[in-house]
């Protein structure tokens, strides 16, 4: 199973696809396919039956995952897509962004 370098809450960009260009939050990492979902990223309509939650039921936008190779997390200080480099000090592991060196929290 692959390292991922991207975590739940995180900004990214999308590098490719529809969406390219548009930033968002991670909403969950979908480790065992690949995927990420983000926030408002990959809409899609999906029909839903009438039920307590949703009395109506029709048609409801949902986000749909996307590959995590097609997202970059974003540098905190000039926004732009970034790669990281991990940083250990003991127990602790720090996130650093290869363009500017800032911290990513």
């Amino acid at each position: 199973m692959a390292k991922f370098h991207i975590k739940k809450d995180d900004q990214v960009i999308v590098l490719a696809g529809a969406d390219k260009g548009k930033t968002g939050k991670v909403l969950q990492v979908l480790r065992d396919k690949e995927r990420v979902l983000v926030e408002g990223i990959n809409m899609v309509s999906k029909s839903t039956k009438p039920s307590a939650k949703n009395p109506q039921g029709g048609i409801v936008k949902q986000e749909a995952p996307i590959h995590i190779s097609n997202v970059s997390l974003i540098d905190p200080k000039s926004g732009k897509a970034t790669r990281i480099k991990i940083e250990r000090e003991g127990k602790t592991v720090k996130r650093i962004a290869k363009k500017s060196g800032e911290e990513i929290k």
